[in-house]
Order: C-alpha cells, then structure tokens, then sequence
C-alpha cells in the first residue's frame, strides 16, 4: 500500500534541521556582540528558546512560533476565534520547556485584505490563550501585504506570536540533569496541536464540514481543536519537584527529546498508550506508522523527564491541573529515540 509522508507533503524535516543548523551557526557568530555585557547569551542555539543574562541570577527566556498551515483550514471553515489559542500556545510551550514562567507576548498578523471582522476573532483566542498561559500581551503589529500573504475566500493571513519569561539562571532546565533510568511521562495533547498539518490535510481529503463518526464530530472541528496550553502543570511540577528535562511535542514529534540529551549517550525508549482517534484516521488514510511517529505528537504534547522515585507525585500534579498524564518510558544508556519498537530519531 504507498504510504504518504512529511517530505512527500513538502515538508522535509531532515533538511529543515540543516538549514536551523546553518542559521545557528550564522547567529550564534552574533553573540559576541553582548559579550561581558547585561544580556549576554546563556545558551547556545538549538533549545526550544533563547536565553540571556539579567544580572543578579536572573535570566530572560525568548521564543517566537506560529500556527503553520493549520490556518488555512481556520480559512476553509471561515472560523476564526480559536487559532490565536494555537499561536500563542506555541510560544509558551516551548518557554516552560527550560522551566522559565511565560510573562508576556507580542502577536504579528499579517493579512490578504483589510478585514476587521477576521481580526477580532483573531484577537479572541489570542487573548484566550494570555488567560490560560497567565501572560500580557503586551503589543504587536498588523500588516497587509496583498501580494505575499494568499488564502482561500480572501480570508489569507498569518499569525505569529514572540513572547518571553523569566528563571534563574541556575533554575534553568535543559536536560543535563538527565540520567539512566529516569521516567519518562507523557501530558495528554489535545488533538494534531499545530503540527503536520501539512501532511495531514494531503490525506484527509473529505469535506471538512462533514461528521466523521470515529471522530464524533465534523473533520473541521477536529483539524481546528486548540493546541494544549501546558504552563500550569509544567510550572506546579517545578515548584513542587524536580524535573530533569521538558519537551514540547511539535514539529519533527518525538526525535525533538533527541536535543536534551544532545551529545551523551542516553536514548528514550517509550511506550504510548492509544492513539486518539484523529491519529489513527490519519494512519487510515495513507500514512505509515513509523511516518505518524516522526511527524505527530500521537497523543501526548508534552514530555517530562523526571527521577523515577518522583513519577507517581508529579503524574498526580499534572493531573490536578486537567491534563491525563502517563508514564510512557524510561531514559536507557543507547543513543536516540523509540517509540513502539520505531525509531523516531
């Protein structure tokens, strides 16, 4: 049976990775410019955000995302008011990921046509997402460029969001607290979040307003569930024990907990439970098993890498912040990422 996949989709993950690797390098050439300076770079490029100096033990973390092509099914469904969750979900998912608090944002919309209708609803779930993420949104821009931004019905755009938030600098998580025989748990997704919808959108080619009954709902609603919103428990897991590493699940799926072990030999061997059911009617339609581990989060949006003697404590407070949460591996002395016997990395 010929299986779909990412690259085949138009997104190579592979060369995606090469060209993050040449602008690293590019970029971190500019962190001499702070050197011995207030705001000199912490961290090298590569982590899921950029950290500098404050002084007196404090550090700033800067992430910026966007929502990827899962606008255009916000534009096939002419329904508006929960993508702004998606974009600024993303930006504060990959904040906590180094165990800093998420405290402002600033949005870019960029759009087709002047439509202040489109951007209300746009500033709906922006603001949705400030209240769930306890952040301000602090400003922003708006641009029209008719001639670069092009969607469906007239009703192109697309949605950005920067944001920062403050840790110690020695509070900082980065995985290198990792070690042999940590658990690995996995905090329940939401649905596809706002990722490989790319690939996603190739296979799935019914109607988006039609009902899937293995979806108990129309296939539109489904594409457009927000994207989980997971500073609450991350941050209560931190206050309250210890974590030795965090991972968001988004582009590139499991291999992106490869990064925090990066250059050690400790590999990730997990075990998911069930897959929902959008991922399965994905895997239905076309796309290989290995294929759904390297592109989707399967389930579970974000991981956290904890000492075993704490994995039962730490389940028991994300679960009390709304989120399931499973132990679904443990940290072994190889190299890499498996999932289900599949190499993800």
């Amino acid at each position: 049976m010929p299986t779909a996949t990412y690259a085949q989709a138009g997104v190579d993950v592979r060369r995606a990775r090469l060209i993050q690797k040449s602008l690293a390098e590019r970029f971190e050439a500019t962190f001499a410019f702070r050197s011995g300076k207030r705001g000199a770079p912490l961290r090298r490029i590569g982590h899921y955000a950029g950290v500098i100096d404050l002084g007196r033990g404090n550090a700033l973390t800067m992430h910026t995302d966007g929502v990827g092509t899962k606008v255009l099914v916000a534009q096939e469904m002419r329904r508006f008011d929960t993508i702004g969750i998606d974009c600024v979900a993303m930006t504060v998912n990959d904040l906590v990921c180094l165990g800093s608090e998420p405290v402002a944002l600033l949005d870019y919309i960029a759009l087709e046509k002047q439509d202040d209708g489109l951007v209300a609803e746009l500033a709906k779930g922006l603001s949705e997402g400030a209240r769930a993420s306890s952040t301000a949104i602090v400003g922003g821009e708006t641009a029209v460029m008719g001639d670069v931004i092009k969607g469906r019905g007239g009703t192109g755009f697309d949605l950005v969001s920067m944001g920062v938030g403050f840790v110690k600098s020695d509070g900082i998580v980065d995985g290198s607290a990792i070690r042999e025989g940590d658990a690995v748990l996995g905090v329940e997704s939401s649905g596809l979040h706002s990722n490989g919808y790319t690939l996603a959108r190739k296979v799935l080619r019914g109607p988006l307003g039609e009902r899937v009954a293995s979806l108990g709902t129309t296939l539109g609603e489904a594409l457009l569930t927000p994207t989980s919103i997971y500073v609450e428990p991350v941050l209560e897991s931190l206050r309250r024990s210890e974590l030795h590493g965090i991972a968001h699940i988004t582009g590139g799926a499991f291999s992106k907990l490869a990064r925090l072990v990066r250059g050690r030999r400790l590999m990730f061997d997990l075990s998911l439970p069930p897959a929902p059911p959008i991922f399965r009617l994905i895997e239905e339609n076309g796309v290989a098993r290995r294929e759904m581990y390297r592109t989707f989060n399967m389930g579970i949006g974000m991981v956290l890498v904890v000492p075993e003697s704490q994995a039962g404590r730490v389940c028991r407070i994300v679960k009390g912040s709304g989120f399931a949460a499973y132990e679904i591996g443990e940290v072994k002395r190889g190299t890499g990422v498996k999932v289900d016997g599949f190499r993800a990395s």
